[in-house]
């Protein structure tokens, strides 16, 4: 007992420790992982043999993942991204597996081997690459857009692939009995395991197989709502998490006995379960279990990493994982140009989906149990996998680079003409932009609207409202839609930086123009307030004051004295956001800004004083009238 507790710690401090710190290192929590299994593995030395026992167990984290990616995936969404998933994903799935076959091949090794290669390398790293687009913003960009439908369809396509990878093993346990039976499992497997399919005909072996598929999609459609019906009137939170374990687990044995792929069958259910009113209860339940359990196994993965093999040829190593990316970006590069990306989106969308993925380590751990890669083999390949992923964040500064340099002619030349100019001009017009839009024009005043996003404008144009498609930031289309006429600017984008960059310049350019300038945050205001913005309106300050009154009037304030109250914190927050701007450093994090924090505190007091006052003084006033 006191082994296993010694060991669970090992690898919960590990993990503790090393992820929080890869994360903020902007790698991501599957490298964190990998890191922390290198270090208390080949490292440090505090876990040996047991990790391999120990990755038969965490595996199941695969198994629960697939389930969840089913329950993200509803039939008729699939159905809507169909031309992407099968167009630009099926074909950077196929042409790069053929090209990394080829080269496997080349150098010397069989086909079945050759083929496992390209499928394992064929995959690109989900949880890097969406965490790093999500971090940069990047992911309603046209390019960030292909790189999700392309990953999508390699997480899908890893379930044929578990399924297709054993028919390339080497022949050693399925045999044909005398009777014409099928023997799947050794003597020594078959006393360790329970199979449903054991000593049985080829024919009855399929039927029991489609039997035992029939049974969770049929399951699936009609046992779950009178079960979970069930389990609600027992009115205990835990069963539904145990229902939710019953269901994975349970498919998992299923599939396990009639000789399929236990990802296989789960993520059969989650894509049965998608459209069900259970779906985001059963999806929380699994969530944390899959988490663990999943960053358990790269944790197994990198304490089994053999450095001595980097050591002894770290040429071929690092020269295998320059060639990986190599390959794979002359894939990408041209299947993004014939789906007519251009430009940075272009490059985003080739060096972000350059590296290998998480599901490589699954394949690799799958391939060598299933004898269809020698372990000799298998140990270069997990490092190429991971000195990839560690390069990610590498290719996506490059990208940066790429596209600040970038002189993006395809993008300029696809902005509108502005042949109007108006007093007022509204930079996005998104869901703040459209509301200011419509109010000012429904009041007889003209506006100029300037958005980058295409979609929006041809929506905008579909409901009888003009606007031109560009980036608000430039310099000549501001002065096209006639920055220096206007009265009025606002800018309302989405991105925060690109609001702060447009008030720079406007009140630069036009010292006498008056700018209303939409914040993300307080602290966006005082970046705004220092660029020169003179009215700056918080994204959500007004709907949260306006939740705030409901609340008063609802806990016993009166309407009357739940509205002055209102007004009194509103006219409070105005003046302490304009006391605080003269404190605010952008070198110093708030915390950390003591003449800030000190002077917070007192304007916090003077708000409960003055909001006490206000509420006694509505009462005296409301008695009085009375």
């Amino acid at each position: 007992m006191e082994g296993f507790l010694l060991q669970a710690s090992i690898y919960l401090a590990a993990a503790v420790i090393a992820v929080p710190i890869a994360a903020r290192l902007g790698l991501g929590s599957v490298l964190g992982y990998l890191a922390a299994g290198i270090l208390i593995g080949p490292v440090f030395g505090f876990v040996s043999t047991e990790s391999q026992d120990l990755q038969h167990f965490a595996e199941f984290g695969v198994v629960m993942m697939l389930f969840i990616i089913g329950l993200e995936l509803e039939p008729r969404a699939l159905w809507d991204m169909r031309h992407r998933l099968l167009g630009l994903g099926g074909l950077q799935i196929l042409a790069t597996m053929a090209l990394i076959t080829g080269a496997a091949m080349a150098l010397g090794q069989p086909l079945s081997i050759a083929l496992a290669i390209g499928m394992i390398f064929s995959l690109s790293s989900t949880a890097i690459v969406l965490q790093t687009l999500s971090e940069k913003g990047l992911m309603q960009t046209a390019g960030g857009r292909s790189i999700f439908s392309v990953l999508l369809t390699q997480d899908i396509a890893v379930i044929p692939m578990l399924a297709l990878l054993p028919l390339l093993a080497l022949p050693r346990s399925a045999t044909i009995n005398p009777d014409g039976s099928i023997n799947h499992r050794t003597l020594e497997e078959a006393h360790h395991s329970i199979s449903f399919v054991e000593g049985l005909p080829g024919w009855q072996v399929t039927l029991v197989t489609l039997g035992a598929v029939a049974v969770v999609v049929l399951a699936g459609v009609y046992l779950t709502r009178p079960v979970f019906r069930f389990i609600h009137a027992a009115h205990l939170r835990e069963m539904y998490t145990a229902l939710a374990l019953l269901i994975v687990v349970g498919i998992a044995f299923l599939m396990s006995a009639v000789g399929l792929s236990p990802a296989l069958g789960t993520f059969l259910a989650g894509v049965v379960l998608a459209n069900s009113e259970f779906r985001h209860e059963l999806e929380s339940d699994i969530e944390p279990f899959k988490g663990l359990l999943l960053g358990l196994f790269f944790i197994t993965v990198g304490s089994s990493i053999d450095f001595k093999v980097l050591f002894g040829d770290p040429l071929t190593i690092f020269g295998l994982t320059a060639a990986l990316i190599a390959l794979k970006g002359a894939v990408l590069y041209p299947l993004g140009r014939a789906f007519k990306l251009r430009g940075r989106n272009l490059w985003l969308f080739t060096l972000g989906l350059a590296q290998a993925g998480e599901f490589g380590f699954v394949l690799i751990s799958f391939s060598t149990q299933t004898n269809v890669l020698p372990d000799a083999i298998a140990e270069p390949l997990l490092l190429v996998i991971a000195l990839s992923m560690l390069a990610t964040p590498l290719m996506f500064i490059l990208h940066d680079v790429l596209a600040r340099r970038m002189q993006d002619s395809a993008h300029a030349e696809d902005e509108d003409e502005i042949n109007e100019q108006g007093p007022v001009i509204i930079a996005g017009i998104g869901r703040f932009g459209q509301i200011v839009n419509r109010l000012v024009q429904s009041s007889g005043f003209k506006t100029v609207v300037i958005d980058n996003d295409m979609k929006t404008i041809e929506l905008m144009r579909r409901f009888g409202f003009k606007g031109f498609f560009g980036d608000p930031t430039r310099p000549e289309l501001l002065h096209a839609a006639g920055l220096s006429e206007a009265r009025v600017l606002v800018a309302a984008m989405d991105n925060p930086e690109a609001v702060t960059k447009l008030v720079t310049y406007a009140r630069r350019e036009c010292p006498d123009l008056h700018i209303i300038a939409r914040a993300r945050d307080r602290n966006h205001v005082y970046r705004l307030y220092q660029a020169g913005a003179n009215d700056i309106v918080r994204e959500t300050f007004d709907s949260s004051l306006r939740a705030g009154r409901y609340v008063l009037e609802n806990v016993g304030l009166s309407d009357y004295e739940a509205s002055e109250a209102e007004k009194t914190f509103f006219h409070h927050d105005r003046m302490t956001v304009r006391e605080l701007a003269k404190l605010y450093d952008p070198n110093i994090p708030a915390g950390e800004n003591t003449a800030y924090i000190a002077r917070a505190k007192e304007l916090e007091k003077e708000l409960e004083t003055a909001l006490m006052t206000q509420i006694y003084a509505a009462r005296e006033g409301g008695s009085d009238a009375a």
